[in-house]
């Protein structure tokens, strides 16, 4: 099983545990320190992974505040299997179905995400995680607070998370559709231009600029207009 060590990057492996104070909490006792606690590390895309390595760096930083809860490094787990992948369905994210398996076979004590969204875009998928995380007595950490999935306030205020997680990503989606189909109402929206033709740095679209390419082009539409027929065009 590998451990914290082997998996927190440089950026934020420097971290003197020495320099990190205790951090207490009233839901946290003894038999959750006898278990692992997991950091969960994922990014939606492959793009996010190289342009956003601020907020990985984040992620994998959990390891410290885990360590600040109690736990000896060698028993912080990272999974970031998911890196690059979703949270809109757990499909294909052999990292979560791995966090799922370890909290069901009891070894989990906490886990650790930055929010919630890392966990589950889907709010059906986070409410059946943090329903079997309370079941296995497994508390939920983020950067605001610490949850306990049988606590009745921290059940609304999680089930809220995951609530407000899958609308963000719903809002998101409408705010991209908006802007694409009032691109193309401007008739500005291409996803490519025929043979024969580019589009300039303006947006505009001209033709190739090579010679035997608009020969070609404006033969063919000499012949359609000499033809009158798109079939007699093609044969």
């Amino acid at each position: 099983m590998k451990t914290a060590e082997q998996y927190i990057p440089q950026a934020v492996s420097g971290l003197a545990t020495s320099a990190l104070s205790r951090v207490n909490s009233s839901k946290l006792s003894p038999s959750h320190l006898e278990k692992l606690a997991v950091v969960y590390v994922r990014q939606s895309s492959p793009t996010q992974v190289l342009e956003h390595r601020e907020s990985t760096a984040r992620q994998y930083a959990l390891v410290d505040k885990a360590v600040a809860f109690g736990w000896s490094r060698d028993r912080v787990l990272v999974i970031d299997e998911d890196l690059g992948k979703s949270g809109r369905t757990t499909e294909g994210r052999s990292g979560f179905q791995r966090l799922i398996a370890e909290v069901t076979l009891d070894h989990v004590g906490m886990v650790l995400g930055l929010e919630m969204s890392r966990l589950a875009r889907s709010s059906k998928d986070w409410h059946a995680f943090f329903e079997l995380c309370a079941v296995f007595g497994t508390l939920i950490v983020d950067e605001d607070g610490v949850y306990d999935g049988n606590d009745p306030n921290d059940r609304l205020l999680l089930g809220l998370k995951g609530i407000m997680s899958e609308m963000e990503l719903h809002i998101m989606r409408n705010r991209l559709e908006r802007g694409r189909d009032h691109k193309a109402q401007r008739g500005e929206l291409f996803y490519g231009v025929p043979l024969g033709y580019v589009i300039l740095a303006t947006g505009e679209v001209d033709f190739d600029p090579d010679a035997q390419a608009q020969d070609v082009i404006r033969l063919i539409f000499d012949k359609f207009d000499e033809l009158g027929t798109i079939y007699g065009l093609f044969h």
